[in-house]
Formats: structure tokens, sequence, C-alpha cells
């Protein structure tokens, strides 16, 4: 299938080398693990700008970059490196007993990621408002269907209890994100044709 639509970052550094891509898939890790600081502590999974950060690297860099970018940065917080919510690393939870319930999301932000990216690259879905909206509904629709059922069965949630956990409290959140990724990247493509 031909990608038709430059990324944003195509658009930047229209010439290719290993070196681009190398510097474009650490700055997106590197930007998520910054909006990973911004946390609202909730239990059993935080309330972060993480998700937004997965979304816009989905979009700015192209499926496969997106998809890189978000895998390093999935195992830079396995390997140690304190760049979860909080400066939290690792798949364990605090107490060691287990895994983090939040691992299930961390999971699925990779494929979120390369699904707004192909999106983006197929039918230039960030060029206008509502086309951003639901490129980063699709890519939210995958972290809650990956995320959901992992956190069911790491917590023993089920039904209502499930939802009031994982996904509830983040509607009105995910929908601020979603809103200022579909006014960022209009706005940075009519920058960027200026």
């Amino acid at each position: 299938m031909t990608m038709t639509h430059p990324t944003l970052a195509r658009q930047l550094a229209p010439t290719p080398s290993a070196l681009r891509d190398l510097l474009l898939i650490g700055g997106g890790a590197a930007f998520i693990a910054l909006l990973a600081q911004a946390e609202v502590p909730l239990q059993p999974v935080p309330m972060t700008l993480q998700t937004l950060g997965v979304l816009l690297v989905g979009a700015a860099l192209g499926w496969k970059r997106a998809f890189a970018a978000v895998l390093l940065y999935a195992l830079a917080g396995a390997a140690g490196l304190p760049v979860y919510a909080g400066g939290a690393s690792g798949f364990m939870n605090t107490a060691g007993t287990g895994l983090r319930a939040s691992i299930g999301y961390v999971i699925s932000w990779p494929f979120a990621a390369a699904l707004v990216g192909f999106l983006v690259e197929r039918f230039g879905l960030d060029r206008r408002f509502l086309g951003t909206c639901l490129a980063m509904l699709a890519g939210s629709a995958v972290i809650y269907a990956i995320g959901l059922p992992v956190l069911g069965a790491i917590t023993g949630l089920k039904g209502a209890a499930l939802m009031t956990a994982g996904l509830t409290p983040f509607i009105i959140g995910d929908s601020i994100k979603l809103l200022l990724a579909a006014l960022l990247l209009p706005t940075a493509w009519q920058f960027i044709r200026r």
C-alpha cells in the first residue's frame, strides 16, 4: 500500500538519512518521557499527558518511526530509566509483587502511534481538525482495547468496576488531549505551508 502524504517530520527534514531517523526516534521517545511527568496520581492507573505524546509522535513521525520511538520509550522505562509517570520505571509495581497496573497501556502505545502514523501517511488526516480527531480517536481506541483487558487481568476487576478504574476517569482528559492535538497539528501544517 502506497503512503501518499508526507508527515510533519518528513516535511521539515526531507533528506532521508539514518542519522535523521535516529534523531527523530530518540526525540519522540524523549518527548513522551517529558509529558509523562505531568501526572495526576490516580489509582490504579495515573492520568498523564503520555497518551498525547504517543499520538502526536505517531502523527508527526509516521508509522514506522513512531512505532520505533514509542517502543524505545517503553523499553527505556522497562530497563530502569525513570521515564514513566512520576519518574517511575520498570514493569513491576512499586511493591515488587506483580506487574504494574498500567503496563497494558504502555504495551498498547507503539501500536496506537503506528496506527495514527499510518492514517496520517495514507490519508493525510492531520491536515484538518476533523481528520486529526478521527486519527486520535482511532489511536485511543487501540490504547483502551489493549490496556483495559490487561488492567482487568492484573487487578481482577471486571465489568463496571474495570470501566470505572481504567476508562471513565480518563474520558474528559482524553477528549481535551484529542482537541488539543486537533488544534496543534493542522496549525503546524498551516505554519509550514507559509
